[in-house]
């Protein structure tokens, strides 16, 4: 009797401590939902209370735009690619990064994106985006993950929020948010009325053949990116300005 009791304890012991450790991810697969606030984006377009045009703009869309990514990671390899269809989306325009197609690879700072901007496919080579992080004390939940917060600013003036997770071991991110000690599992850009957070994280045997490098779109690096949709759209107004800021995400 004593015996059994002490297996028992000895069994009881080894599934607690095994419950304890941490589990820590090196390959699988995780879904985003991209969330814009299309209200908040007509209201910094248009700042006059009164056009017809935005309040039927308004009345023709949900507040809120969703939409879904894919983010395939094994070890320092991620692909970013768009996920499962929304079908409120049908009635509504396509949004610039609907279609962005972006492969990390963290190891090397190297990053290949596949952009879509009027109706051209662009292939930019360059390095990934150095971001300086400045980490803090605050946590939260995101997709049964604890993840600590992190805060940043890109492209000179677009504040960033970031959440991650150690337990990902891959340090890589939603579109080309990367760079903190774990895999970012939520970003958040209050001023430009968008995040993006993980609805789950599923642990996948992910294989180098499915972290396909895309390999169509005109060829050319960040700067030569952004002086094309720059030189593009420097006439249309606010509206060109935020499709600009967004491409280059």
């Amino acid at each position: 009797m004593r015996s059994l009791l002490l297996c028992i304890l000895l069994l009881t012991s080894a599934a607690n401590a095994l419950a304890q450790s941490p589990v820590y991810l090196t390959t699988g697969r995780i879904e985003f939902e991209k969330r814009l606030n299309v209200y908040a984006r007509l209201d910094e377009m248009f700042t006059d209370n009164n056009s017809p045009w935005k309040e039927m703009e308004k009345k023709r869309q949900p507040r809120f735009k969703i939409t879904y990514f894919d983010l395939l990671f094994r070890g320092n390899n991620t692909l970013y690619t768009p996920g499962r269809d929304n079908p409120d989306n049908i009635r509504l325009q396509p949004e610039p990064g609907d279609e962005n197609v972006i492969y990390d690879k963290l190891d090397t700072h190297e990053t290949i994106a596949q952009k879509k901007a009027f109706e051209q496919v662009f292939l930019i080579k360059d390095s990934t985006r150095a971001i300086k992080w400045k980490i803090t004390d605050e946590k939260r939940n995101i997709a049964g993950f604890d993840c600590r917060r992190a805060n940043a600013v890109i492209m000179d003036s677009i504040y960033v929020v970031a959440f991650y997770t150690d337990a990902i071991v891959t340090p890589g991110g939603p579109e080309s948010f990367t760079g903190l000690p774990g895999m970012i599992l939520g970003v958040a850009l209050p001023y430009e009325h968008i995040t993006w957070f993980a609805t789950k994280v599923l642990s996948e045997d992910v294989q180098e053949t499915a972290l396909k490098v895309p390999v169509k779109g005109k060829k050319m690096d960040n700067k030569g990116f952004r002086e094309t949709i720059n030189g593009s759209l420097k006439d249309w107004g606010p509206y060109g300005k935020t499709y600009m800021k967004v491409l280059q995400l």
